[in-house]
């Protein structure tokens, strides 16, 4: 029996997956999840992988974060980049300058890479994300 969740990424992008996919990790288990998703569905499909974890630079274990975010993805293969915000004017609401912030750091990132859909996970009770 397939499992639920592999179905569901493969009825996201099939009949006609994309030849290059990028997938946000953060670190969390959500997002840490669909990495691991995501890569088995590469893999068997054929499509390069990419991920990016962004810094926020909010907090001082953020950087180790991703770190560890790379050396998951290290091995398995999967190319990572950390993109770095800086430019917080301590003005507005932070956590929606963090969110727009990095939802721009990632576009900007996968255009240059050439990715057309970059995957982001969220656990369900994530009002702000949903």
């Amino acid at each position: 029996m397939t499992d639920p969740l592999a179905q569901s990424i493969a009825a996201s992008f099939d009949p006609a997956p994309p030849p290059i996919l990028g997938v946000a990790v953060s670190g969390g288990g959500d997002s840490v999840a669909l990495l691991h998703l995501l890569n088995d569905y590469a893999r068997s499909h054929g499509i390069a992988l990419h991920a990016a974890t962004v810094d926020h630079g909010l907090r001082p274990e953020a950087a180790c974060e991703a770190a560890m975010v790379a050396a998951q993805c290290r091995a398995l293969g999967v190319p990572h980049d950390t993109l770095r915000w800086t430019g917080w004017d301590h003005s507005g609401n932070l956590q929606n300058e963090a969110r727009m912030a990095r939802y721009r750091l990632l576009a900007d990132w996968a255009r240059g890479q050439g990715i057309g859909a970059v995957c982001i996970g969220h656990t369900a009770d994530d009002l702000a994300e949903t």
